[in-house]
């Protein structure tokens, strides 16, 4: 009896690997991975058209500029993978294909690599379309979180980037036949699933980000900036205390354990100044420029707008002050022409003597 309750109770010990990574359609093989990373785009596309809008800008805008993020993206994950994560196995004298690190539909990409080279395609997106780069990376930075904990599960259907053995309940199981088992674990042993804790780290901060930004406590630039430490912080710990898959090592650490502390470091620095910068700008009264305009009708690259909208509030500034100056000066003389008045009406005439 006892047998039999522990083969009932042992798979709700446990979380089971989908035995299948794809489906084949007829010549065509779709990965589930790229499924996950594909929803995962899908979404952040949806909830960053819905902040832009929100925020005054045009949620079409938003496609727009991933007509340039996404390829930039693509190009920055894989980057990253052969170039930081995984080297030897695309460079050097025992590689036996000298083109695989183009291959990308074998596998190998690298999520650091993909916000990064992203971010770049993203920013020059804004400027071709006249758009204000920080207040648009504060609308999407939630989104981009949000792919993120959809793409992760990629790495479940792949039975990969687990972490270390675990007794836990819910310790993932890995098939003893594929090439990601560990050998020098025995079969049936269960792995962190770190796919599953960064997935529910990342959806913590999406909803963090949504809730802060609807409480109005963050500024311009802070929402991205609080991703990147945000995501930094649960990739670090992920990274130092639970993968165990080969990484390329700097002073004998990993290498994503640096990457991620990079993050950290970058998101803080970052954070900081743009609270700074707005509150300087709140001090000075100087008002915060247009989200998006016209490029066809303006003339102006986003970044301009922004500095044309200060430049426009200085010189109010300055009319202002000159006005008031202006004035001071006029009541002074008025004061002054009165007074001469007074006195010459209050002296009596002078007489001829004799």
């Amino acid at each position: 009896m006892s047998a039999l309750l522990s083969a009932v109770a042992l798979p709700a010990l446990s979380i089971p690997s989908p035995s299948v990574s794809y489906l084949q359609l007829g010549p065509f093989r779709v990965h589930f991975y790229a499924l996950c990373i594909l929803t995962g785009m899908a979404v952040c596309l949806w909830l960053g058209a819905r902040r832009w809008k929100a925020m005054g800008g045009t949620g079409e805008r938003v496609f727009d500029v991933a007509m340039w993020a996404i390829p930039a993206g693509i190009v920055g994950a894989r980057a990253y993978h052969v170039l930081i994560t995984d080297p030897g196995s695309y460079f050097g004298p025992n590689v036996a294909d000298p083109w695989a690190f183009l291959k990308i539909w074998e596998g190998g990409i690298g999520i650091m690599g993909a916000v990064s080279v992203g971010a770049l395609g993203a920013w020059y997106g804004c400027r071709r379309y006249g758009i204000n780069f920080p207040a648009f990376a504060d609308a999407v930075a939630p989104g981009i979180l949000l792919a993120q904990a959809f793409g992760r599960w990629g790495n479940w259907f792949n039975q990969e980037l687990f972490g270390k053995p675990t007794t836990l309940p819910w310790g993932l199981e890995i098939s003893a036949s594929s090439g990601n088992f560990p050998s020098q674990y025995p079969a049936g042993t269960l792995f962190h699933p770190t796919f599953l804790y960064e997935s529910l780290w990342n959806l913590l901060g999406v909803a963090l980000l949504l809730w802060l930004g609807r409480k109005g406590v963050l500024k311009l630039g802070q929402t991205l900036w609080l991703y990147v430490f945000y995501y930094g912080v649960g990739r670090l710990f992920i990274e130092m205390f639970l993968r165990i898959d080969t990484s390329e090592m700097l002073w004998g650490v990993r290498i994503h354990v640096w990457t991620a502390l990079l993050l950290v470091l970058l998101g803080a620095a970052g954070f900081v100044v743009a609270g700074r910068r707005a509150a300087a700008k709140a001090a000075a009264g100087v008002e915060p420029g247009p989200v998006e305009v016209d490029p066809k009708r303006s003339g102006k690259k986003a970044d301009e707008v922004e500095d044309s909208a200060n430049a426009k509030d200085s010189d109010d500034s300055d009319e202002k002050s000159e006005g008031a100056e202006k004035n001071e000066k006029t009541e002074k003389a008025e004061k002054a022409e009165k007074a001469e008045k007074t006195e010459k009406a209050g002296k009596p005439e002078d007489t001829a003597s004799s």
